[in-house]
C-alpha cells in the first residue's frame, strides 16, 4: 500500500476517529486503527466493541492498494506534528513508513484480518436530521446524562419519535434535561418509539465536523444504531434498561416565573460558588420584590453576595442549588435568556428556553 494524504484532512479524519480508542484494554489490537484503501479514498476504522467508527478520506491519491493495522496514539502523534501539506504513508510486510519532507518514521503494524468488524451503513434511513440541529441537541443533554450509574439506562439518552420531532432526554437523578429536534425523515422507532442511545456514542457524534447544511441519517439494525453524515459512519450497541418516567416529574403548577438574561446570570453563579464548600455543594438563591441574591457562605473561608435586578412581584422564597448543575446548563444556551420558574424550596427549580428545551434541577438543603 502506498498512499499520499493532505495533511490537515487526514488530521481531522484522525482527531474524530481516535476518540473512541481506549486508553486500556486487555485487547491491544483495539488501541489501533484498520486502514482501508478504496478506489479513490481511504477508510479508517476504529471500534471499543461497543461503539465503531469508519471515516472515509478522498483528499488522497492511491499510488498502490491494500490494508494496514497501526497503533492509533502514534500516527495521530506524528500526524498532529507534522508541518508537511503532503504525508506519504507507505505499507510494508510488517511495518508502516510514513514519509515527510524532512522525515521518516517507521511504525509496526499488526494483522488486519485480526481486526474485528466494524459495520458500515447500507440500506434507507430510518431517520433524518439536520447534523447542526442534531449537535445542538446533543449539547443541551448529554452533559445530565449519569457517568457513573448502576442504573444503566441512566448513563444513555432518550430517544422518543412525537411525529416529525426527536425528543432527547438525559438525567442522572438529581437533574433532567429535555430538548426537541425537528425531524427532516421519520418512522417508527424499534420498541415502541423508545431507544436509549450511550452517552459516549452521542458526544462522539458531537465531534462530527459540520461543512454547511448537512444531514445525518439514523438506521436501526437489532439492538444496534447506526448513523451516517458524509463520509463518516457511527454504529453503536444501545442501552438496555427502562428509562424514567421523565413526565411525572416535569412541573406544571408553578406560579414563580421569573425571565432571566443568561450571560450575567451565568457570571453571578460563578461568582457566588467561588466561595462554595464541599461540605454545602450549593449556593443560595433569595427572591423578594424586584431582587435576585445569588449567595454562599463558608463558616472557614467567608461568604460572596451577588445582588440582580429582576422583575418580581411573588412571594419571597429562598431554595439551594448546585451551582455546577446550573452552570452546565447556562453554558449551552444559544438564546439570550431564559425563564426560571420556582414552586417550594423542598421543590425542583424549571428552567425554558424557547419552546423545545427544558432542564429540571434537584434543590440542594444549605
Amino acid at each position: 500500500m502506498k498512499v499520499k494524504f493532505n495533511r490537515a484532512a487526514l488530521q481531522e479524519a484522525l482527531g474524530l476517529v481516535t476518540t473512541i480508542i481506549p486508553s486500556r484494554t486487555p485487547k491491544p489490537i483495539l488501541q489501533c486503527l484498520r486502514i482501508t484503501t478504496e478506489k479513490d479514498a481511504v477508510r479508517f476504522s476504529a471500534t471499543d466493541l461497543e461503539v465503531g467508527i469508519t471515516v472515509l478520506v478522498s483528499q488522497v491519491e492511491v499510488v498502490s492498494p491494500g490494508e494496514i493495522v497501526i497503533p492509533a496514539d502514534k500516527l495521530n502523534s506524528i500526524v498532529r506534528e507534522s508541518f508537511d501539506e503532503v504525508v506519504e504513508m507507505q505499507a510494508a510486510e510488517s511495518a508502516v513508513y510514513l514519509v515527510g519532507s524532512d522525515s521518516r518514521f517507521t511504525i509496526y503494524s499488526q494483522d488486519p484480518a485480526q481486526y474485528p468488524a466494524v459495520p458500515g451503513f447500507e440500506g434507507q434511513t430510518d431517520l433524518e436530521v439536520m447534523l447542526d440541529k442534531f449537535q445542538e441537541g446533543i449539547e443541551q443533554t448529554v452533559f445530565a446524562a449519569a457517568k457513573e450509574s448502576t442504573r444503566y439506562a441512566l448513563n444513555g439518552i432518550l430517544w422518543e419519535v412525537q411525529g416529525k420531532k426527536l425528543v432527547m432526554v438525559a438525567t442522572d437523578g438529581r437533574r433532567l434535561s429535555k430538548v426537541i429536534v425537528p425531524l427532516e425523515k421519520t418512522t417508527e422507532l424499534p420498541a415502541g418509539r423508545r431507544i436509549i442511545v450511550p452517552a459516549k456514542t452521542m458526544a462522539i457524534l458531537n465531534k462530527i465536523p459540520t461543512h454547511g447544511a448537512e444531514s445525518i441519517g439514523v438506521r436501526f439494525v437489532n439492538n444496534q444504531i447506526v448513523l451516517i453524515c458524509g463520509g463518516v459512519v457511527v454504529s453503536s450497541n444501545l442501552v438496555e434498561g427502562n428509562f424514567p418516567k421523565y413526565e411525572d416529574i416535569i412541573p406544571t403548577d408553578y406560579t414563580n416565573k421569573l425571565t432571566l438574561p443568561t450571560g450575567p446570570t451565568l457570571s453571578a453563579v460563578k461568582r457566588a460558588a467561588l466561595l462554595a464548600t464541599e461540605d454545602s455543594k450549593g449556593i443560595r438563591l433569595s427572591l423578594s420584590k424586584n431582587s435576585l441574591v445569588f449567595s454562599s457562605r463558608a463558616p472557614e473561608t467567608g461568604d460572596a453576595q451577588i445582588d440582580m435586578a429582576v422583575e418580581y412581584s411573588g412571594e419571597p422564597m429562598e431554595i439551594g442549588f448546585n451551582p455546577q448543575f446550573l452552570i452546565d446548563v447556562l453554558r449551552v444556551f444559544t438564546a439570550t435568556e431564559f425563564e426560571l420558574h420556582l414552586g417550594r424550596p423542598d421543590r425542583p427549580g424549571l428552567i425554558k428556553s424557547g419552546a423545545n428545551f427544558l432542564y429540571i434541577i434537584m434543590p440542594v438543603n444549605l
